[in-house]
């Protein structure tokens, strides 16, 4: 910086918190500060609107380096390299190969193979899948559905007579004993068999260092609509739960820790996720610090008191599905994107975006190009993969890093005082946790204080899903088993609700005519085109038809055009201090033939009601619960 330089900066003097604070107060006139500015999360602590050098102040981990311990500006010093991944469903063995062949050449860096249902693979299998497919400079993902033990057999076989090297070669197995059991709710044969199982699996695989054979998979709590600390908490506990399992059984804790990866979701919100990921990678290094692994090499240990490379948290990434929607699909990119850019930014070691088109089919070509295309724009466009810790320095960021942090250990040091994961599930704590947050923020949604675009905000009017769809698209996600002995996680959408309101509509439609909405607008210009955009947004949600107009002079004229238009909701658009003549005028010439709505909550509700005009909408209506009445009231079923 020049001398030149320096003198500007001298021309700007500081200011003080308190003054940005007296600015605040004299811009909002009169508004309150805390209701206006202050973000109350779902996490647990409350957002400012603005932070300052002041804010980190105490905080250790800013100082911090990348590649330093307890790694929360991320494992490297040196950039911030991700692996691409794709997963495949491995239906014919031979076509997953070409498949995998194929997109190896469009940018893909870690292949995941997905196999339903308990299939036995033998060694040729693996021969086949795997042909062509240099393991030693990809990663290669297995994804199973049982018979664990059976498969590892079978790929530890493969790997002896293929002569693999072990110090290059990058595998890892979704294997979750715990996180099956709460889907399932029950373990296939008890705890000890299951634990015996993964100490066998972790041991097996000393020899390979770069294979992880135990999956924590987070993501369960993000699909089941847990806050970003429960998934985070919870995840953490889980983590635990098979280190104190596994060196009780004898397992060295720095093995069995370098075997353990995380497996998390990303959704919406941006910079929580983002600091989610550099919060967690804080934690897990302190946990696993106080099992006291110990490494062979001393290069590995900090002031030779623990190995270090046991305490780094590998992180592996899936856009959500919480968020996505099956009505306009298309936004759904733009959520993928800022997924993807939230787990870059905070570090994740590997990456799948889920294609747009996931939610509700086969994903086809062009989808899943667009989702591998969406990382490689991160990397060869904006370069986020040559810079460590891009976050860093953000007051914002750091402040949440740490507020998460604080949270998340509250919540695992919970779930230890009451005997660790599987004593907190068994005894339903875990999930009236996560159902209690689900609630929220469905209520939230099902009144649009969360907002999903397309959905119950903006939806697409010219949008129709043909007859035919899968209906339980709509439903929960269920894997609870017969003789399940505790209450399971249930996967689902937040959009699901409504969209199973608007795809009825459409079946509906599909038979009679789409029932439409005609909105009235009359009196206060601002007021019925306010109230009248806002109706529209409102009945488009279930898929009416919506029709606005200008603007009537008086409710006669109104009334004819919209009978004419085969109204079936005649919705009064006007002032709180007009309804009270408007409304009357217009029930009484209505006679019944269409349903009448007021737009608002004026002061004259309880008159209006007692004469027998009983529909209002407004900001406060739950839309869900008032979408669904007038489905009924319309006979769509």
């Amino acid at each position: 910086m020049n001398e030149k330089d320096i003198k500007m900066l001298t021309e700007f003097p500081s200011v003080s918190t308190v003054a940005w604070e007296e600015q605040i107060h004299i811009d909002l006139k009169g508004k309150d500060y805390e209701k206006s500015l202050i973000w109350k999360t779902n996490e647990g602590f409350n957002v400012r609107p603005f932070y300052r050098a002041e804010n980190i102040e105490g905080l250790d981990f800013p100082e911090s380096i990348p590649g330093q311990f307890p790694f929360v500006r991320g494992k490297s010093c040196v950039g911030n390299n991700w692996l691409v991944r794709q997963d495949i469903i491995v239906s014919d063995i031979l076509s997953a190969n070409l498949k995998a062949l194929d997109i190896l050449n469009k940018g893909v860096t870690s292949l995941g193979f997905v196999f339903r249902g308990c299939i036995q693979v033998t060694v040729d299998d693996l021969k086949i899948l795997l042909k062509g497919i240099h393991a030693e400079a990809v990663e290669i993902n297995f994804v199973l559905s049982c018979k664990h033990k059976l498969f590892f057999e079978t790929l530890l076989a493969f790997l002896i007579e293929t002569k693999a090297d072990p110090a290059t070669l990058r595998l890892s197995i979704n294997h979750d004993p715990i996180g099956r059991f709460a889907l399932r709710g029950k373990f296939c044969h008890g705890d000890a068999e299951a634990f015996e199982k993964a100490k066998t699996i972790v041991e097996w695989g000393e020899k390979y260092p770069h294979l992880q054979l135990l999956a924590v998979n987070g993501i369960y709590f993000n699909n089941a609509g847990a806050s970003i600390v429960q998934e985070l908490g919870f995840s953490l506990a889980m983590g635990a739960e098979y280190l104190t399992k596994l060196t009780d059984l004898g397992v060295d804790a720095a093995l069995a820790a370098k075997k353990i990866r995380f497996n998390f979701g990303v959704g919406g919100n941006y910079f929580m996720e983002l600091a989610k990921l550099r919060a967690a990678r804080m934690l897990w290094a302190n946990i696993v610090k106080a099992y006291n692994p110990v490494c062979q090499c001393k290069e590995s240990t900090v002031d030779g008191r623990f190995c270090l490379s046991a305490t780094k948290m590998y992180a592996h990434c899936e856009t959500s599905t919480w968020n996505k929607t099956i009505y306009d699909p298309y936004v759904n990119l733009l959520r993928t994107q800022t997924e993807a850019m939230s787990a870059v930014l905070g570090g994740a070691d590997s990456l799948t975006v889920l294609p747009f088109d996931s939610i509700y089919e086969q994903p086809t070509a062009i989808a899943e190009r667009i989702a591998r295309n969406q990382q490689a724009l991160l990397k060869e466009e904006v370069h986020l993969d040559k810079i460590a810790d891009p976050a860093a320095g953000s007051y914002y960021i750091e402040v949440l890093t740490a507020s998460i942090a604080e949270q998340a250990w509250k919540l695992f040091l919970e779930v230890q005082e009451k005997g660790g994961f599987l004593v907190a599930f068994r005894k339903g704590f875990i999930q009236s946790q996560v159902n209690d947050m689900a609630g929220k923020r469905s209520k939230a949604i099902a009144s649009r204080r969360e907002n999903i675009l397309g959905v119950n905000q903006f939806a697409n009017i010219n949008e129709v899903l043909e007859p035919g769809l899968d209906a339980s698209l709509f439903d929960m996600e269920d894997h609870t088993i017969e003789g399940a002995e505790v209450e399971t996680l249930k996967l689902f959408r937040g959009a699901s609700q409504f969209e199973s309101i608007r795809y009825t509509t459409d079946l509906y439609s599909a038979i009679n005519s789409r029932p439409k909405a005609c909105m009235l607008p009359i009196g206060n210009l601002a007021m019925r085109k306010a109230r009248a955009q806002f109706s529209c947004n409102f009945f488009a949600a279930a898929g009416y038809e919506v029709q606005d107009h200008n603007g009537f002079d008086t409710i006669k004229e109104g009334l004819a055009v919209v009978l004419e238009a085969g109204a079936k909701l005649v919705v009064l658009c006007s002032s709180d201090e007009e309804y009270a003549e408007l409304a009357p005028n217009l029930f009484g010439q209505l006679k019944g033939r269409a349903i009448l709505v007021v737009a608002g909550a004026p002061p004259c509700m309880d008159e209006l009601k007692e004469i027998g005009i009983k529909n209002f909408i407004n900001v406060k209506t739950n839309l869900l619960e008032a979408l669904t009445e007038y489905n009924k009231m319309l006979g769509i079923n």
